[in-house]
């Protein structure tokens, strides 16, 4: 077996038999690892775990000194199946190209793409850059088109009584009961989920003149709502009619290349004609009489074997109500490398084996995932981290061709949203209180803490409701200072004469903690411990208080940031000083 690097993560695991097994089948030549993509609409961060499972276990062989493909196959020669709701650019008319291959489809208008497919291929591939994945993408139009199936094609035309046969084995069966799961990720699943192989599309259609896995588009309307009618093995004559226009034609299969193999033989013949070793799946394709199933018996037709093929799981979204339907109302890769770096985005998919579900955050919660990466990011550099955590930390920063680019001063992303928030984005408010954080290091220029800022403001911007955003007083909120008793005026004299003294980040936090233990007799430092429960009340009280006078709120930004944004005249001014 492949020796493993020291740490034994869920990729140094499949890493090992992916290579065990290559040098098996295929020694001395690449590892062959694929993805399988379908553009018939937006590619989102659930067909995003099709690429990072293989391409996070193709970058731990590459590591190990091996040769490795990546292969992305792009289903562009896929049937056009229905109108996605809310994609900006398309309307009713597009329903006309129901059946076309999605390459024959024209892309939503104002589009600077040729086609549909090519239109939502180009967003998947910009993110994939930066994610830092590398890959040799396969159209399968062209595969199709210039014949490089010709011979496979022909292979399962003569030998469809045995393709036949196999998906027999499922027509029978008893369609398992629809659970609610992921959207499906590519055209396959879509097929699969219709049941154990009772589709027609899926499975080829069987008729009077017998089994066919193959599917013309007509030559004359373009779809695929077409019966084969007739096949002669010796001469390849095929005989097609379509229902959608009427047309129908004779030609020669050893000559014609405009058509493709119905999906449930496509993809193991795939395997074979690639060599492909390693290949994930999504739920649906596991269920039985799936294509991942069928395909493990069809693929020996081919004379090839079944690539190892884990099971991946649900990718959840939160925040998700907050989205904009404009893209389909499907987050994609591109709407969250627009709020989180690459690193943390290719952590959440590394540090979870394949078939545990996690969640994306668009909420609060890209808050606290943040917080963990940071905390995460510290425990490595001080040698702390666990053995499996610091494996996810190395393979998200980073691939065997190098580290991916960072923010050269990663200050905390809750305190970047929220100077993005109070400032408006406005860059030298934000520069001015950002320089304040660390006054033994102010930052020189905004640019090094970016592109972390321009995230945490996109967020700002993008996924947090107006009803929610940090406005400032303009005006001192002269009726509730009115009202104070006496301990609450001291403690906003205790919080402003010390304001100038503890003006940092760390110097603030200590001093807003510190003024009801101060009030109540204990010093500004004592610990939890040494204080009874009334305090945190009466810090509770105190927190509330100064966020009603700042921000007409109960709550908001934490105070020390809130603090150091307004700025200390204007906290003055509006605390009554």
């Amino acid at each position: 077996m492949a020796q493993s690097t020291e740490t034994t993560d869920w990729v140094s695991r499949f890493a090992d038999e992916v290579i065990e097994e290559s040098e098996r089948r295929a020694p001395g030549k690449p590892v062959v690892v694929a993805s399988g993509l379908s553009p018939s609409g937006p590619i989102h961060l659930g067909n995003l775990r099709e690429v990072m499972t293989p391409h996070l276990v193709a970058d731990e062989i590459r590591r190990r000194g091996h040769r490795v493909r990546h292969l992305i196959s792009w289903d562009d020669y896929d049937r056009y199946r229905k109108v996605p709701a809310g994609i900006e650019g398309v309307d009713e008319t597009w329903a006309e190209h129901i059946g076309k291959p999605l390459t024959s489809v024209p892309a939503p208008k104002g589009s600077p793409y040729p086609s549909w497919a090519e239109h939502f291929k180009a967003a998947m591939v910009e993110s994939l850059a930066e994610l830092g994945v590398e890959f040799d993408g396969i159209s399968q139009t062209e595969q199709y088109t210039s014949g490089a199936y010709r011979e496979q094609i022909l292979h399962a035309m003569r030998h469809r009584g045995d393709i036949d046969a196999v998906l027999d084995q499922y027509r029978t069966k008893k369609a398992p009961a629809k659970k609610q799961q992921q959207k499906a990720v590519d055209e396959a699943e879509l097929e699969a989920a219709e049941g154990s192989g009772a589709a027609a599309e899926d499975d080829g259609s069987t008729g009077s003149a017998g089994y066919f896995p193959y599917k013309p588009y007509c030559g004359n309307c373009e779809k695929d709502l077409t019966t084969v009618t007739s096949y002669d093995d010796d001469s390849t004559e095929l005989t097609y009619s379509c229902t959608a226009c009427g047309f129908s034609e004779t030609v020669r299969l050893s000559e014609f290349n405009r058509g493709k193999l119905v999906w449930k033989v496509d993809w193991p013949m795939r395997w074979a004609h690639e060599g492909v070793i390693f290949e994930p799946s999504g739920v649906d394709h596991s269920s039985p009489g799936s294509s991942f199933q069928v395909g493990g018996q069809i693929v020996g037709i081919f004379g090839g074997e079944q690539p190892i093929g884990p099971m991946y799981a649900f990718v959840g979204i939160s925040g998700m109500a907050k989205m904009s339907s404009s893209r389909g109302g499907v987050p994609t890769p591109a709407d969250a490398l627009k709020i989180m770096e690459p690193q943390l985005l290719r952590w959440l998919y590394a540090r979870r084996r394949p078939n545990q579900s996690f969640k994306v955050a668009f909420d609060q919660e890209i808050q606290r995932l943040y917080d963990e990466w940071d905390r995460l990011d510290a425990k490595v550099a001080d040698g702390t981290a666990l053995p499996a955590d610091a494996a996810a930390h190395s393979r998200a920063v980073g691939t065997a061709s190098g580290a991916l680019p960072t923010t050269p001063r990663p200050l905390p992303y809750r305190t970047l949203a929220s100077v993005a928030d109070i400032t408006g984005g406005h860059a030298d408010q934000a520069l001015r209180i950002l320089s304040d954080f660390d006054p033994a290091r102010p930052l020189a220029s905004l640019d090094e803490a970016r592109p972390r800022y321009d995230r945490a403001e996109a967020w700002i911007s993008l996924h947090v409701p107006a009803d929610q955003r940090t406005i400032v007083r303009t005006e001192p909120d002269g009726e509730l200072l009115a009202s104070l008793d006496e301990q609450g005026r001291e403690s906003l004299r205790l919080l402003v004469d010390g304001l100038a003294d503890h003006w940092s980040l760390d110097g603030l936090t200590h001093h807003v903690y510190g003024v009801p233990k101060v009030q109540a007799g204990f010093p500004a430092d004592a610990t939890p411990k040494e204080l009874p429960p009334e305090i945190k009340t009466a810090q509770r009280s105190f927190f509330a208080l100064l966020y009603h006078l700042l921000v007409g709120r109960d709550t908001g930004p934490r105070l020390p940031t809130l603090l150091l944004a307004v700025g200390q005249e204007r906290v003055r001014r509006l605390l009554g000083h």
